[in-house]
């Protein structure tokens, strides 16, 4: 393993992106070599991370036609990560001035919204990095030599982007390269983490850098009734995408914030009455001859975006300046008992409540078709799209 480790190295500084002499060496050991001595030890890795045999991934990849600046070979969960541009996984990178090798603990850079697989910015990626790492910090305790940071000396973007994503890696030198031996206890290590990572990631209802559960459903939904396929490296996803919330947590989710916002009223002098389930708002206000119109949402992210209905903007248009939004964000969920568990939460309250269009993001249309439409109506263009299903960004 030493030795293909620095015949890789050895070629980065004669990289080009055509499919030279050199890189056709490269792409042979990154994507048989090295993966093929992996797999040599797949029990020991499973059972590091915590899974199958069926379920332990190991691939390397060096670029599909044009060949890529950073080459990486990974071990992953097939359910967990079933591409390398999702969830989360172990990953060999290799520096552009093949000076350093890293053996990183990191994730991938997009995340599916039901219509299609869109970016993470850098700072998404920090986050996720940001919350993984106090997760694990118990098990890297016994170690000095992990780096939060990674330096890939890289010039293009797609070789710039594994830096935000880095957890914490183990930097080897192409000069002191270890033995296998050492090698291959690093790895395991660095598997165990990522089996605690999955762990983690299963009964977090919420991880920072994600969009909102509340947002990825309405997105997945909408796509859904929309006739949306679903790639198969999507369908496989079941964690790595914050895990969508079950109708159970939900109405937690909803009882825990309405019983914060009641409080809330209440200690301002409000008479507070619940109304959420024959109207299109949350709570009814009343103090002598003021009335106000509350619109409550919980949500276990940072609150910045909320789900509101089209007939929810359209009646708070007309309660303005007499209404409010109330969002209950960062509100912590315990999924470990047999009913969820709610707890914490942040209240922020915007009072009177103007809705701009500038903060609405449409998710979905219904679109009026020329199906049934007279002739003498289609000559007029009688068909049109209607927003359906808007977000609120805040």
């Amino acid at each position: 393993m030493k030795d293909l480790l620095s015949k890789v190295l050895d070629l980065q500084p004669l990289w080009t992106s055509k499919n030279d002499k050199n890189m056709q060496d490269r792409g042979v050991i990154v994507r048989r070599g090295l993966p093929d001595i992996l797999r040599d030890h797949a029990p020991a890795l499973a059972d590091a991370l915590g899974t199958s045999l069926g379920n332990l991934g190991i691939e390397g990849r060096d670029g599909t036609g044009l060949k890529t600046e950073i080459p990486w070979f990974r071990v992953f969960g097939r359910e967990e990560s079933p591409s390398a541009t999702t969830g989360w996984y172990v990953v060999y990178l290799f520096s552009a001035s093949g000076r350093h090798v890293y053996l990183s603990l990191n994730q991938g850079t997009t995340i599916w919204t039901g219509g299609d697989f869109k970016a993470r910015r850098p700072e998404d990626l920090r986050a996720r990095a940001g919350w993984a790492l106090p997760l694990l910090a118990d098990k890297m305790a016994s170690r000095s030599d992990l780096l939060t940071t990674i330096h890939l000396d890289a010039t293009t973007s797609l070789g710039r982007g594994y830096g935000p994503g880095n957890v914490v890696a183990i930097e080897y030198d192409r000069d002191h390269l270890p033995d296998q031996e050492s090698l291959l206890a690093d790895l395991l290590f660095m598997t165990g983490l990522l089996g605690a990572l999955y762990s983690h990631e299963r009964l977090s209802p919420h991880i920072p850098g994600d969009p909102a559960p509340e947002v990825l459903e309405a997105e997945q939904s909408a796509a859904a009734i929309a006739g949306r396929r679903t790639p198969a490296s999507a369908r496989k996803r079941r964690s790595g995408q914050g895990f969508l919330l079950t109708a159970a947590e939900r109405k937690a989710i909803e009882l825990h914030s309405v019983r914060m916002a009641t409080e809330h009223f209440k200690a301002q002098g409000w008479s507070v009455k619940d109304v959420g389930t024959k109207e299109s708002f949350d709570l009814l206000l009343s103090r002598g001859e003021e009335r106000c119109r509350a619109e409550v949402k919980g949500t276990t992210s940072a609150g910045t975006d909320v789900i509101l209905t089209r007939a929810e903007v359209e009646k708070q248009r007309g309660y303005y300046p007499h209404n409010a939004l109330v969002v209950v964000h960062s509100i912590k969920l315990d999924r470990t008992g047999p009913e969820p568990a709610t707890s914490g939460g942040v209240l922020h309250c915007t009072s009177p409540w103007a809705i701009e269009e500038q903060d609405l993001t449409v998710i979905s249309y219904a679109y009026r078709t020329q199906v049934g439409i007279k002739p003498s109506d289609e000559a007029t263009g009688r068909h049109r799209l209607q927003g359906n299903v808007p977000l609120q960004r805040k």
